[in-house]
């Protein structure tokens, strides 16, 4: 592509992601002075899990003995992964972002005090006032724009290069510092918002050298209507299940079973009719309050309360996961020099810990989470004395890119390629009933699909996009089931049939790294470091014949950056 047909911008911070946590890290940047441009796979305002539903949220009032009660349930739901001092650290941050959104315009429901009620958040207009407040501090907002990869040299990250859709020309932005909040892996399985959720931001975050953790917590799957794609199944709590014969699996009022709708659907397909909602005022109160619900019921002409319909799970992968990008600290650095991670890009198994951090959790992780390293990045950009526009970066991309020392073969099959992944990371047998043998299997295939990934790419600029997605997915599967064999235990959402009960000696969190030879080890003692009893926590895994980058280590940034990798 010819340099005229290029768009090239210099800031001091660039946001990378347009979701929530794009969104407060964006405005939190541009807050503390800093020049900011913002990027976005989508739309920002419309794209992305939150814009489409309603999300709750961990407000509570400056309560002592109220907040306790909740952080200690949540450290025993979350196996004891999580630190209670950051989850205080959420409690107090989402109370005063909520009073900003207030302040902003936003209409929050009020009690039969008028006092207003904070805890939940109508996705449209909460993004939409978001891209408002975004735009009025200043930043430049860059739609359709996806990244494609970082920029780096030997002082860290400093930028980023992608795809203006919409222009169809390439974009570079050179920025001190980078926040990757481009949300977690959902593989394509369709759910509402989830689509542009390709794990992207992950694989970027590792081609300089960014650790990762929380991978095993990945096998989080949601109910959705088998035609539709809206994954919010609170509304099912008023459903009676039913299997094809018409013969009832479940009804309100007891226990349900463990695992129950997976194990069903091992079975046959199942049904469910929300009959439980039963008179009109009952109807009436939850279509307004999940109205998007439902949307797909309308279109198919079928009244949920009186008909039944068929249901599916839909994989939400590591959105509704615990996994992504290690932080090293309260400023939600990564090991990277100058790169930030927020939202569901970030691990959040500090305030999580190994449960998933679905609704309330993550929509409040992403409203902190923006806020704490939009204004960190910031800090650390305005106190750089050299520019970005000055520095000698490179790019750092390697899988799913054309580089000339990555490239060989035949072209990419993107397509094939990302199905042969969904094949791997779909089945219930597989993901979910998860066994230490076939979680094996699957990983040996991944690493046998993983050299594709490095097939020259040809295309438009569409195959461009589809083929770096098709690599971060290729790659988040990989890490996803090399931590999950280290984790030879049952912890939160992670299960092992072989190993049914947690296991005292590993409650601690995994770090992982790599992207050709990944390695998983405790956090806090990487293998360099580790001591003899140690070692045998640590697994390495890895695929024959790659030609990529191999960015282990505190100095890989530097070596990518450099050109300096295994093939180049």
């Amino acid at each position: 592509m010819r340099a005229q047909d290029e768009l090239k911008l210099t800031t001091d911070v660039l946001v990378i992601g347009g979701g929530p946590a794009g969104a407060w890290a964006a405005w939190s940047a541009a807050s503390q002075g800093a020049k900011v441009v913002l990027a976005d796979k989508g739309f920002l305002g419309s794209s992305g899990a939150t814009a489409p539903g309603g999300t709750n949220l961990l407000y509570l009032p400056p309560d002592d003995k109220l907040r306790d009660e909740a952080v200690a349930q949540r450290m025993k739901e979350g196996g004891y992964l999580s630190e209670p001092d950051w989850i205080h650290r959420v409690l107090d941050q989402v109370y005063i972002n909520l009073e900003r959104v207030e302040a902003w315009g936003y209409p929050f429901r009020r009690d039969e005090n008028g006092v207003p009620m904070r805890d939940h958040l109508q996705g449209p207009e909460y993004m939409k006032l978001m891209r408002s407040a975004v735009s009025r501090a200043g930043v430049r907002i860059m739609d359709q724009s996806p990244a494609l990869e970082l920029l780096a040299d030997e002082h860290g990250v400093g930028g980023a290069r992608g795809i203006c859709r919409q222009k169809n020309k390439d974009w570079e932005v050179r920025a001190q510092s980078v926040v990757i909040a481009t949300g977690g892996c959902a593989f394509l399985s369709k759910g509402l918002g989830c689509n542009v959720l390709t794990g992207e931001g992950l694989l970027m975050a590792a081609e300089l050298g960014a650790e990762l953790s929380g991978m095993e917590f990945s096998r989080q799957y949601a109910p959705s209507a088998s035609f539709g794609t809206v994954t919010r199944g609170r509304l099912l709590n008023w459903a009676t299940y039913y299997d094809e014969d018409g013969n009832t699996l479940y009804s309100p009022g007891g226990p349900r079973p463990h695992d129950f709708l997976p194990t069903m659907l091992r079975k046959g397909p199942v049904y469910a009719m929300l009959n439980h909602a039963d008179t009109e005022e009952k109807r009436r109160i939850l279509r307004q309050s999940h109205a998007i619900f439902f949307v797909p019921y309308d279109r198919a002409g079928i009244d949920p309360f009186q008909e039944r319909f068929p249901l599916t799970l839909r994989y939400e992968g590591t959105v509704r996961g615990t996994g992504g990008i290690r932080i090293t600290g309260e400023d939600c650095a990564t090991t990277v020099p100058g790169l930030y991670a927020a939202g569901d890009a970030a691990t959040r198994e500090r305030v999580t810990g190994a449960k998933t951090g679905g609704g309330a959790f993550n929509a409040s992780w992403a409203i902190c989470s923006g806020t704490w390293a939009g204004e960190s990045a910031a800090k650390h950009a305005l106190s750089t004395r050299s520019t970005a526009g000055s520095r000698r970066l490179q790019g750092a991309g390697r899988a799913g890119m054309s580089h000339p020392s990555a490239a060989h073969g035949q072209g990419m099959d993107a397509s094939g390629l990302i199905q042969s992944v969904q094949r791997e990371v779909f089945p219930l047998d597989i993901n979910y009933f998860r066994s230490e043998p076939v979680l094996q299997q699957s990983l040996e295939r991944l690493n046998g699909l993983w050299p594709e990934v490095y097939a020259k790419v040809t295309g438009d600029s569409r195959e461009r996009i589809k083929a770096r997605e098709a690599a971060a997915m290729a790659a988040t599967a990989r890490w996803m089931y090399a931590a999950a064999l280290t984790r030879r235990e049952t912890r939160g959402m992670h299960t092992l049939l072989e190993y049914p009960d947690p296991n005292p000696d590993q409650q601690h969190r995994l770090t992982v790294s790599g992207i050709d030879h990944i390695q998983v080890y405790p956090e806090g003692q990487p293998p360099r470091q580790a001591g003899r009893d140690t070692m045998d926590a640590c697994r390495h895994y890895g695929s024959s014949g790659n030609r990529g980058s191999e960015a282990v280590g505190s100095a890989a940034w530097i070596a990518a950056a450099a050109g300096e990798v295994e093939g180049a």
